[in-house]
């Protein structure tokens, strides 16, 4: 019979060490501490001292001055390409220094969209040694690891949350903390609200909190294609960080026209039946970061692993994605 995780409930004696409870919010649940095979370990709230993992990941995130969750409530949106090209733009256009984690553990894309499948992070002294993209962007992820692209990664909540933190505490970004306004560390996040998100969300605050100088920017942007079946997500996925206390910067409404490679004009395709993110934005309070079309180049840009404003000056398209990033950046 194989274990499915709920040691609390099981009476089978398999003499496996019981997997650690939690709740909802994250936390660890304080009554179990005492047969937690993690106690000491976890970093949580009821520890007197915080683990030497958790120093690790608040001296990384020291370097920081921004830390950007890229969210999307249901999966197809768009989040890893705005993700990616939103890496790019900092990186190459802004120059900043940029770190890409890709945190979608089962389902890792940024390999292809930076053109960097097949290399292999390596690790060394000061960690893991993260992949470089271009002089001022770097990235890691689990796509990295796999001795074959096509391995599929097949993984249990604890061993998620083991590896996110491990990407906190042990990759040995190429920044300067003098530098740290300048440095963007930005999060590609699988859709939906999953243990990956708790874990990374409540890593990112817990040590941020034991940093005294310098503590990062914490934020995100959600991204959304204007139908209501992706909307009813989104309204999830904002009560969700409402509840664990992460702010959301503002929404971004993607595909929702088509440009034109011939005339460069916009056509609209998938009607906002309900008013789209503009509109639940405005019932939320949020910001409105504005409008992504849909264009062949931004496509092939993803595909090509490459910076969208690289292959063309002049899309419409990528004119609307620049005034996203600066609403972004506001």
């Amino acid at each position: 019979m194989s274990c499915d995780g709920n040691c609390g409930s099981c009476a089978s004696g398999c003499g496996k060490p019981k997997q650690q409870e939690v709740h909802p919010s994250g936390q660890c649940a304080e009554d179990k501490c005492g047969s937690c095979p993690s106690k000491g370990k976890c970093g949580s709230s009821m520890n007197s001292a915080p683990s030497e993992q958790n120093l690790r990941i608040a001296k990384s995130l020291q370097n920081f001055g921004h830390v950007i969750l890229v969210l999307s409530g249901k999966g197809g949106v768009g989040k890893s390409t705005v993700s990616t090209q939103l890496a790019f733009y900092l990186s190459e256009k802004m120059d900043k220094k940029v770190g890409l984690m890709d945190v979608d553990v089962c389902g890792p894309s940024i390999p292809t969209m930076t053109n960097t499948v097949g290399a292999q992070v390596h690790g060394s002294a000061d960690g893991w040694a993260p992949i470089g993209v271009t002089d001022n962007l770097q990235t890691v992820s689990i796509g990295f690891m796999l001795e074959k692209t096509d391995d599929a990664v097949i993984m249990r909540g604890p061993k998620k949350h083991s590896l996110i933190a491990q990407f906190l505490s042990e990759v040995d970004w190429d920044v300067k903390q003098e530098e740290f306004d300048r440095n963007y560390l930005i999060i590609d996040t699988p859709p939906g609200t999953t243990d990956e998100h708790l874990s990374v969300i409540n890593l990112i605050t817990q040590c941020s909190a034991l940093i005294t100088d310098n503590r990062p920017e914490v934020f995100s942007v959600i991204v959304s294609t204007p139908q209501e079946v992706a909307l009813s997500d989104v309204r999830k996925e904002i009560n969700f960080c409402a509840k664990i206390n992460l702010t959301v910067r503002g929404v971004i409404e993607n595909m929702s026209g088509f440009v034109c490679p011939c005339c460069n004009k916009e056509t609209q395709i998938f009607s906002p039946t309900s008013g789209g993110c503009k509109k639940l934005c405005e019932e939320y309070k949020l910001k409105f970061l504005g409008r992504i079309p849909m264009d062949p180049l931004l496509t092939r840009a993803a595909e090509d692993g490459v910076m969208w404003g690289q292959l063309t000056e002049t899309s419409l398209g990528l004119d609307m994605f620049k005034k996203v990033v600066e609403s972004i950046l506001e």
